[in-house]
């Protein structure tokens, strides 16, 4: 039977575009308030620049990507010099306003009582930063301790070892198909994708891909979980 129920952060448990918003808000407030420069910037640069960087630096920590996509703005108003200061105030402002979705505390209360809960992702959203302290049994942070990030086998492999149980009982509940719905399938774990937006899924999936659930809420999710089997194997059918 299932036993343990693992979640991505980003979009899955933690409402993180307007924190991120907010934090750009407060870079872009701050470069504007240091040099007359920085007026013609705009939020939708700041924005920009993080997919400007993202795509050479997708492996590297999540922080890292950040700096390079702040340097990135700071530099179209000859602000680089400050990069120390106004990450620090980026980050700050980020964690501060990184709050769960309101469905997460009622349904994570409603799993504890049934299932062993973890939190493992690829951000740097941190469980105690952003309103989920003490609420899981073991977290997993990508980069920490040599674990690379989703959608590495080596992810998942500790999820399981963190876990302490076989794969086939546990459930990894994220957005993310790749990393969220494919990549743990693939390591003999059960899916569920959390498709706030309903999405279409992606064409040609095949059974092996799927997930074994999809909700639209976090509030579905233990009803979803309900009738669940635990499997065997590495790869699923």
């Amino acid at each position: 039977m299932l036993t343990t129920v693992v979640f991505d952060a980003d979009e899955t448990l933690l409402d993180l575009r307007p924190a991120v918003t907010g934090g750009l808000v407060a870079v872009l407030d701050e470069m504007r308030r240091r040099t007359s420069a920085a007026a013609g910037v705009t939020l939708a640069d700041l924005e920009s620049d993080w997919g400007a960087v993202f795509g050479e630096l997708s492996a590297a920590p999540v922080a890292e990507i950040r700096r390079a996509a702040l340097a990135r703005s700071l530099a179209r108003a000859a602000l680089v010099h400050h990069l120390d200061e106004i990450a620090d105030l980026f980050f700050a402002q980020r964690f501060a306003l990184t709050r769960p979705f309101p469905d997460v505390p009622p349904a994570l209360a409603t799993l504890r009582g049934q299932y062993t809960l973890g939190f493992a992702t690829n951000g740097n959203s941190r469980a105690e930063r952003c309103g989920l302290d003490g609420e899981f049994a073991f977290e997993l942070y990508a980069h920490e301790n040599g674990l690379p990030k989703k959608p590495a086998p080596e992810f998942y492999a500790a999820v399981v070892a963190a876990a302490g149980v076989p794969a086939g009982q546990i459930v990894y509940v994220g957005d993310s198909w790749e990393h969220d719905v494919v990549a743990p399938r693939r390591a003999g774990l059960r899916s569920v994708w959390l498709n706030r937006l309903g999405l279409p899924r992606p064409p040609g999936c095949t059974p092996g891909c799927t997930p074994d659930a999809e909700v639209s809420s976090m509030a579905d999710l233990p009803a979803a979980l309900t009738g669940f089997t635990a499997i065997t194997g590495t790869q699923l059918a």
